[in-house]
């Protein structure tokens, strides 16, 4: 992209390995660095979820802060995106399946039922989080036979072990569902609206 919003403006980082985030800012024509928050995710997730003090969409949020502080800590001139997506199932938070066995009983345990997404996404700069936001979509997925699980995942590949519940709505995922209720970004995992008004207001890209 060539980033023609931005000319003259504060850099941009997207403090992320997802590739599905980095799609989405490529798409809406921004220009950024992508650098990784190096963080242990899955320690974390323990550390803020493990007791049940916050709620999934407070962890979610607590994460997405935490990346973009990071990375901002590192490159205090920027503006630092980070973001944070968390999967709740009843009073459960899942998390992304390690194994295609692991993606097999998840789909199972959220086949015929609902669930929610928490997705959230921060901005800091000079090493503090200026602006953070956490949206929820709700779905809830068709009654799936386990040879239309065997079938799908077959189909779906590896990838699915990089989505939290097994899936990508944006491609073969979609058809696993029934209803769906909810900003399609949020789903993918970065509430982009309400990011570009931010970058807006703080002069990041042109208004």
């Amino acid at each position: 992209m060539s980033g023609f919003l931005q000319a003259g403006r504060p850099p941009l980082i997207l403090a992320s390995t997802s590739k599905i985030r980095a799609r989405i800012l490529e798409g809406a024509g921004l220009a950024f660095i992508v650098e990784p928050p190096g963080l242990d995710e899955s320690v974390m997730r323990q550390a803020v979820s493990g007791e049940k003090v916050l709620g999934p969409h407070d962890v979610a949020e607590v994460l997405a802060r935490a990346k973009a502080e990071a990375v901002s800590e590192l490159a205090r001139k920027a503006y630092v995106i980070g973001a944070d997506q968390v999967l709740a199932f009843g009073d459960q938070i899942l998390t992304k399946p390690d194994s295609m066995e692991a993606a097999r009983r998840q789909l199972l345990d959220l086949s015929g039922k609902t669930h929610m997404l928490h997705s959230s996404v921060a901005v800091a700069t000079e090493g503090e989080t200026i602006w953070s936001t956490t949206e929820t979509a709700t779905l809830t997925m068709r009654k799936l036979s386990p040879e239309f699980i065997g079938h799908y995942l077959a189909a779906a590949g590896e990838e699915v072990l990089n989505s939290v519940g097994a899936y990508q709505i944006e491609s073969i995922g979609i058809q696993l569902f029934e209803t769906i209720d909810g900003d399609y970004y949020v789903i993918l995992g970065l509430p982009l609206i309400p990011l570009l008004d931010t970058l807006r207001r703080e002069g990041v890209i042109e208004a």
